[in-house]
This record gives structure tokens, sequence and C-alpha cells, in this order.
């Protein structure tokens, strides 16, 4: 009886002979399916909903500016473009706490993250992707309702050097606010794959930190220590960027009695919100060192 068992089967497979695109382009893929996933598009009617809402929300009333703007024919608007997105910091919060865990805690949660750094992609790729999808779909949420305030101040025909001036101040204004509230509530949302603690905590950092620094400097002002209204600005993200604007956009600030920083302290302003970006990026940085073991 024979004792040869071997068999070769050909079951079809092939060589890839195709270009290999690399690091570069999975680097820019994971970006775009992170800041589509960011507005829910790619994924469940239900995932849109939100995302999409809070996108309306903060276009509406800018919307509603220009209408009035153009019916009465304004000489100017009556909320700066530096002024709008503070004004709407709670919508802003709101869509990143919603947003944020979504971008980083099913990755944890699934345990994909180390199939992400097999190859090509490495800890700096998923990272850097991660943090700019964040901040770019911040900087379309609150950019968009300024251009449709721009647009409709040249609808009315204000002044055209004056309302570019006023919106590329709030364009820089919200840039700085996307990177800073990207990075923080990356880092909130990655401590733990439980989609719904990550929420708690970017809540939390936010809305908490700025209910109680704003209490804290109306207590300041009314007891008259007016110089300790702007120092404390510097302990909640919302009241950090209403002072760098303040110092250096010519914004009109929300403090108390309108105390906001000078030049001198908006440098240190400025200083801090780099800090903590240049913070949040190296704290993801050493937090996926570990992750993608």
């Amino acid at each position: 009886m024979s004792t040869d068992t071997t068999r070769i089967h050909n079951i079809g497979y092939r060589n890839y002979d195709g270009a290999r695109l690399g690091r570069g382009y999975a680097r820019r893929a994971l970006y775009s399916q992170s800041l589509r996933g960011a507005y829910g598009l790619g994924r469940s009617a239900r995932s849109k909903v939100l995302p999409m809402i809070l996108f309306a929300v903060m276009c509406v009333p800018a919307a509603i500016i220009v209408a009035v703007g153009v019916a009465t024919k304004m000489k100017e608007l009556p909320l700066d473009y530096t002024r709008y997105a503070i004004v709407m910091q709670a919508v802003i919060g709101l869509y990143l706490a919603a947003q944020a865990p979504q971008a980083v805690s099913r990755d944890l949660r699934f345990k994909t993250v180390p199939l992400y750094f097999s190859r090509p992609i490495e800890r700096i790729d998923y990272v850097v992707a991660k943090f700019g999808a964040m901040a770019s779909a911040l900087f379309a949420l609150t950019a968009v309702p300024l251009l449709i305030l721009y647009v409709g101040s040249l609808l009315a025909k204000m002044d055209f050097a004056e309302q570019t001036k006023g919106f590329a101040q709030g364009l820089v204004s919200v840039a700085l606010l996307s990177l800073l509230f990207g990075g923080l509530g990356l880092v909130m949302a990655a401590l733990t794959p439980r989609r719904g603690f990550g929420v708690a905590a970017v809540i939390a950092t936010f809305t908490i930190t700025y209910g109680a620094v704003s209490t804290l400097q109306a207590i300041a002002f009314e007891t008259g220590a007016i110089g300790a209204v702007q120092w404390l600005g510097l302990f909640s993200p919302v009241t950090l960027i209403d002072g760098v604007q303040t110092a250096f956009l010519g914004a009109s600030s929300s403090y108390p009695g309108a105390q906001g920083p000078g030049a001198a302290a908006g440098v240190v302003y400025l200083l801090v919100v780099l800090a903590l970006i240049a913070g949040s990026y190296a704290v993801l940085m050493r937090h996926y060192r570990k992750v993608g073991l």
C-alpha cells in the first residue's frame, strides 16, 4: 500500500503585482475615514443625526443674523466673528463629547489598534491622522458659520475691508480653538475604551472648568480683585481661547467687567494654549505606544 499522502492543490491565489501605496496613502485614508466618521458619513443613519443637528444648530444663528442684517441694511454685524464660537461654546463642547470617543474609543474597545500598527501605519501616523481629523471636524463646525456671516455681511454691503479683517481674525481664533479642543478631547476619550466614560470625561473637562472659572472670575471682580480675573482664565479651555483672541485678535472679552488679558498676559495665554496642544499630542503618542503592544 502506498504511503505517499502528499497532495498539491492549486486554489487560485496569485501574487499582488500592483503599486504599494505605502504609509502616506494609509495615513491619508485613516484621516479621511476619521473625518467622515465625525459627521456620521459612511456610517448608519442614526450616527449622522446628532452631528448634523449640532452642525445645523451652529449655523442657524448665523443665518438669522444675516437675514436680519440684509433686511434691515445693518452697517455692522451685531456679533463679532471672534465672539461667535465663544457664544456657541456649549454646542461645540457637546459635539466634541459625542465625536471624540467615536474617533478613538471603538478602536480601543475592539482592540483593533495593534492591527493598524502592523504595517504600513505606525504609531505617529495613527495619532496624526486622528488628531488632524478631529481638529478639522471642529474647524468645519466653527468656520462655516463665520463664512455665512461673512457672505451675509457682503450681501448687506457692509464695509469690505472691515469684514474681511474680522473674518480672518475669526478664522485664526477657531483654528486655534479646534486644535486645543480636539487635542484635549481625544486625550480624555483615549483614556478609556468605554464611550460613555469618554463622553463624561470630555463634558467634565470643558463644562465644569468653564463654570468654575467663570464663577471665580465673577467673585474676584465683585470683591475688587481685578488683577486675578485675567489669571483665572488660564484654567479653562474656553476662557483660554477668549483670552488669546482678546489680547491678539482685537476681540471683546467676555470676562467680568471686560477685564481681558493685556499684551503681557496674552503671551502667557498663548504659550499655555500651545503647550496644551503639544502636550495633548505627546500624551496620545505615549498612550498609543502602550496600546499598540
